[in-house]
């Protein structure tokens, strides 16, 4: 077997693809969400880690225009050559941008600003937190919205013992005709700092031929409710809702998500 080194995002040439492919990603069921809430802003979006596109996509299908950026020059690939791939009526509303959240300038305002599926937890210092929080309002129109999710911290979760790899994707085709399966593990977590040292391992193959394995490292932050609450106040928004889920029910301790839906003041 070969291994690849630990690396981030832009170390794996297949980021992109392997993400596209996981099926748990797929089923995801924030997109609607995400589809509904651009579509109450009535203007446009402006979706901070878009990744492959799996939010941006849908979004751009319905008419309503929005910009994407991401840290990531392999994702953002991806994600042109799937729009590349849709109509030219997607392709006319959407727009990408290679940016950092912590510091960009795209020389315009939105009526709605999203951080899908998490990126806000790579930001693992306070700093770093609120400088993306100052970026983005810096590029809301008055009144305009901030809706992101985090997951609601399982404490029961965090102190298990999650060193040993766990399968969370069985064997799953590549369009190529490769195939792959996926496992996780938490090698690390640091209370202290509210940080886990994650790695997702995929197992990668091709017919007969040797097994590679390609390990995505990455360091994932979680917050307190009354956490997120003082950044967003600190960083010149007003809290609107906060839910526990997609169906946009409210959150309590069995809730999965943490979605804040703020305003800008």
């Amino acid at each position: 077997m070969t291994e690849h080194p630990r690396s981030g995002y832009d170390a794996l040439e297949l980021i992109g693809e392997l993400y596209d492919a996981v099926p748990a990603y797929n089923a995801r069921n924030d997109v609607a969400f995400y589809v509904e809430e651009s579509r109450l802003a009535g203007g446009e979006t402006l979706e901070i880690g878009c990744g492959t596109g799996r939010v941006l996509l849908p979004i751009a299908r319905t008419g309503m225009r929005i910009t994407g950026i991401d840290e990531s020059p392999r994702m953002l690939d991806r994600c042109r050559l799937r729009l590349e791939q849709e109509p030219e009526s997607a392709r006319a509303c959407a727009s990408l941008r290679q940016a950092d959240m912590r510091n960009f300038h795209l020389g315009k305002t939105f009526a709605l600003a999203t951080i899908p599926f998490r990126p806000f937890q790579h930001l693992l210092r306070v700093d770093d937190q609120t400088a993306a929080l100052h970026a983005i309002h810096r590029h809301l129109d008055p009144g305009g919205r901030l809706v992101f999710d985090v997951f609601n911290p399982d404490m029961r979760l965090l102190v298990k013992d999650r060193t040993a790899e766990t399968e969370d994707t069985p064997e799953t085709k590549l369009p190529d005709g490769r195939s792959f399966r996926r496992a996780s593990r938490v090698i690390e977590v640091h209370p202290a700092r509210q940080v886990s040292d994650v790695e997702l391992i995929y197992y990668l193959t091709a017919g007969a031929s040797e097994e590679v394995r390609l390990v995505h490292a990455f360091s994932m932050r979680w917050y307190w409710r009354y956490e997120v609450e003082h950044l967003l106040a600190r960083c010149g928004f007003d809290l609107v809702m906060i839910y526990g889920n997609f169906d946009r029910s409210p959150l309590n301790e069995g809730s999965p998500e943490m979605i804040f839906v703020a305003e800008r003041h």
